[in-house]
């Protein structure tokens, strides 16, 4: 046997993978450190060099190829684990292997942003090469025989998979070769001439005439079902002219070797005959099968033997059995035996592969990491929040009794409670009213940031939509690709949320101004030196009978437990905040029993295990505040009425200034978090805008090669002249037929706790943003695809750091794509 076919490959396009993979890693890795994401850039760039060396060997068709190409098929199919494959902005351009994609009603190209679609064209190229390799071996010899079935077969499964694989990946028009027509016809030709080659070496082997009957009658049947496929009007003039004339030629050859090596089973039986027909049908056949091919030495050496046979078996009846002989199709075929089977792709194709990115913890392991730490952070800032209610409302109380000061005695000389003195001193060393100014001042600065950055993403993402529209007018049924309206829709969404965060962090900071300048004179004196102070607030002394009635006592030892509550709660808020749970280890062993990992019976389990005392803690606090309140409260009372008065004669100017402390200490923290507020949601709208910038640019990439496939098709109008298949070469069979195949509480900090998650302003009289808690990233996470912004942890996405890029604009490159922004 000859002529055995092999399958073009794809002609691929090189492309720059450095920027969009170092950029997509590093926003959904957040915890990488300076080393590791040293190694990580390393790795990158090493895939980078993989991916565009592979693409090309395998046009050298040698088994080295074969393994480099294997080899980047494994990464991709890694890297698959380790990253959001639908936020990887790649557009890929592959073009059609049989580069007859304008003339034939298909496209010649095809460029998507889609490592699913790599995959497949890659794919494509392994069975092409596998079937290329598969015709060089030496069919003499038995290792190229094994090897040469073997490359057939898992070429054979490839095209197998890509039938159903294909279509799903690509929801446009594909180009010709990956269409199921296309594929579909790969298949059966890898497979019958796998079977051709088992049949080679079972007469190769001089296995039982029946066993070669049965495979030839098998193989016979696949050339045929391969011949009905070729033929397909919607791909017969696909194919190089000879193919079809080579599967029918097969076709019949098998056909023809099968009536042979029945006949010598029949022979064998002294069954004249039955031989003397099959002989005859068979030396028909291989005619047919000779002109078919175009050859007369096509099986010529079967052709003599039968011919020589069938004169011998012709005598012997007339001059020794005198049988009838009877009509071919009135007699039952030897059965088939089929050993091509379709191989199903190996997990692993490379012999020796390495994953670059073995640093890299897989997806689904991080997502589980990362929804863990979320609900414990979640856990902790509810509990934190219940802490500085509680304290903020003690605080309130404390004001409007004038507690301290209204129990202290002051120094000689001196106007001041000593518990005021204390109080300017620590404003004083936060940096005072100063310190809070610069910070206020710092709040209009770091908005202007933000909107600048939304309004550039918004603008390109105008840009694209717009010229997409302009060129599907123009070019009405002829533009293919998928609107830009059904690709931006999460990022239309994502703006308008980032849009309402920005208006209510306006909010928010109108609040904290209003706030700032409502105690603004109080926080001014408790910003001056004691000196200075004595000056602004009148001399007035504690009366003696009011500081030595035993009310007045028992309130001083109350403000000592005050101030211990105060200590105890400082201590479980860091400790609180320190806690740490670290399930890696449970998580991978899940993921290596079930394939899966149920992370909430798992978090929560080990997150009770560690917060729980905390939270006895935290409820024990609030619980002695409530009874010590009460105490505050009727002491007070008793006070009073003891001295006739609450105490001091500026007492009304001491409780303003107690307020202003209280006002100082809430706005330093609500600014704190105000100002990393805004830091925070710079890096996430420089990642979302980084995101736009890679998609314009993919989309823009896409655009140009729909454009030049639109104006070649337009130019290349001349049909190839491929002849027309004869109706004879229909299937010769006459053996057998074919079978037919929550609202944020009213005292919470404004501004979010935790810098790793996107902060989410929100609204509340004492609380102009809302406490944010990270919370887990769901599977098939987009970061920005939540609108409106829920409340509940399940629904908010984990969003990622993105200290590496640049502000503003988009994240500046080498790459000219990342200079100018996509259209």
């Amino acid at each position: 046997m000859s002529e055995l076919l092999s399958v073009p490959l794809k002609k691929p396009t090189d492309v720059d993978l450095v920027r969009p993979l170092n950029n997509l890693i590093k926003s959904s890795y957040t915890n990488l450190g300076p080393s590791k994401l040293s190694g990580i850039e390393q790795a990158v760039s090493k895939f980078n060099y993989q991916r565009n060396a592979a693409v090309w060997k395998g046009f050298e068709k040698s088994e080295n190829a074969l393994e480099i190409i294997y080899a980047y098929y494994d990464q991709l199919c890694a890297l698959e684990t380790k990253i959001m494959v639908q936020d990887f902005q790649v557009p890929f351009k592959w073009k059609d292997a049989f580069d007859k994609g304008s003339i034939f009603g298909g496209r010649m190209s095809l460029t998507l942003s889609s490592m699913v679609f790599e995959k497949i064209c890659v794919l494509f190229n392994i069975a092409a090469l596998q079937s290329s390799l598969a015709v060089t071996q030496n069919l003499n010899d038995d290792a190229g025989l094994k090897m040469a079935a073997k490359l057939f077969q898992q070429s054979a499964g490839i095209f197998f998979h890509l039938k159903s694989a294909a279509p799903a990946a690509i929801a446009q028009e594909p180009t010709v070769d990956l269409s199921s027509d296309v594929l579909c016809a790969l298949n059966s030709l890898m497979l019958a001439q796998a079977q051709e080659i088992f049949v080679f070496k079972a007469i190769k082997d001089n296995m039982k005439d029946l066993i070669i009957a049965k495979l030839c009658c098998q193989c016979e049947e696949m050339y045929s079902e391969a011949l009905k496929m070729l033929q397909k009007d919607s791909i017969r003039s696909l194919w190089e002219k000879e193919w079809i004339t080579i599967v029918a030629g097969k076709q019949a050859g098998l056909h023809a070797l099968t009536m042979f090596f029945s006949s010598m089973v029949a022979k064998a039986n002294k069954k004249v005959g039955e031989e003397i027909s099959q002989l005859q049908k068979s030396v028909e056949l291989f005619k047919i099968a000779q002109s078919r091919m175009g050859k007369s030495n096509f099986l010529d050496e079967y052709l003599s033997k039968a011919n020589k046979n069938l004169a011998e078996a012709k005598k012997d009846n007339d001059f020794i059995y005198n049988e009838m002989i009877p009509d071919i199709n009135s007699l039952p075929g030897p059965g088939k035996a089929q050993l091509a089977k379709n191989l199903p792709l190996s997990s692993v194709m490379s012999a020796n592969f390495k994953d670059v990115f073995a640093d890299l913890t897989p997806v689904v392991m991080y997502q589980a990491m990362t929804a863990s730490e979320t609900r414990k952070t979640e856990i902790v800032n509810g509990e934190v929040m219940k802490l500085r209610e509680g304290t903020q409302s003690l605080n309130t109380l404390l004001s409007s009794y004038n507690l301290p000061a209204a129990v202290e005695t002051t120094a000689s000389g001196s106007a001041l409670p000593p518990s005021l003195l204390e109080k300017a001193n620590d404003v004083r060393e936060k940096g005072g009213i100063d310190g809070l100014q610069k910070m206020v001042n710092e709040l209009p600065e770091l908005l202007n940031r933000n909107r600048e950055i939304l309004d550039e993403a918004e603008r390109m993402l105008n840009e694209e939509s717009s010229a997409d529209e302009q060129l599907r007018a123009k070019f009405a049924e002829q533009w293919t690709r998928t609107p830009s309206s059904k690709l931006t829709q999460t990022f239309r969404e994502n703006c308008a949320t980032y849009r309402k965060i920005i208006d209510n962090a306006i909010n928010a900071d109108k609040t904290v101004r209003e706030k700032f300048e409502q105690n603004r004179r109080g926080i001014e004196i408790l910003s001056m030196t004691e000196n200075e102070m004595a000056l602004e607030i009148p001399s007035s002394a504690t009366k003696s009978d009011m500081r030595n009635s035993s009310a007045a006592q028992h309130l001083k030892a109350l403000m000592e437990s005050v101030n211990t509550i105060k200590a105890e709660r400082d201590v479980v808020e860091s400790e609180l905040r320190s806690a740490t749970i670290n399930l890696k280890d449970q998580f991978l062993a899940a993921l290596a029993a079930d394939g899966a990992i149920n992370e909430p019976a798992i978090s929560l389990s080990e997150i009770r295990r560690v917060l729980t005392p905390l939270q006895n803690q935290v409820q024990d606090s609030l619980s002695r505040q409530e009874a010590l309140i009460q105490d505050i409260k009727d002491t007070h009372q008793k006070f009073v009425s003891e001295t006739g008065a609450s105490g001091e004669s500026n007492e009304q100017l001491f409780s303003q200034l107690a307020t202003a402390y209280d006002v100082f200490s809430e706005l330093q923290k609500n600014l704190q978090d105000g100002v990393k507020f805004y830091n925070d949601l710079t890096q996430l709208l420089i990642i979302f805008q980084n995101k736009i910038s890679d998609y314009c640019f993919a989309r823009k990439t896409e655009k140009e090669e729909l454009m030049k496939d639109l104006t070649q098709q337009a130019s290349r109008q001349a049909q190839s002249t491929i002849p027309t298949v004869p109706v004879h070469m229909a299937s010769t069979s006459l053996i057998s037929e074919q079978a037919t195949a929550p609202t944020p509480p009213a005292h919470s900090t404004p501004y979010p706790l935790q810098s790793q998650i996107m902060p989410m302003p929100g609204y509340g009289a004492n609380m102009p943003y809302a406490t944010y808690a990270p919370l887990p990233m769901p599977q098939g996470f987009n970061p920005y695809a939540t609108l409106p912004y829920p409340n509940t942890y399940q629904s908010f996405p984990q969003v990622p750091n993105a200290a590496y890029y640049t502000y503003p604009g988009p994240a500046s490159s080498q790459h000219h794509h990342a200079q100018h922004p996509p259209q």
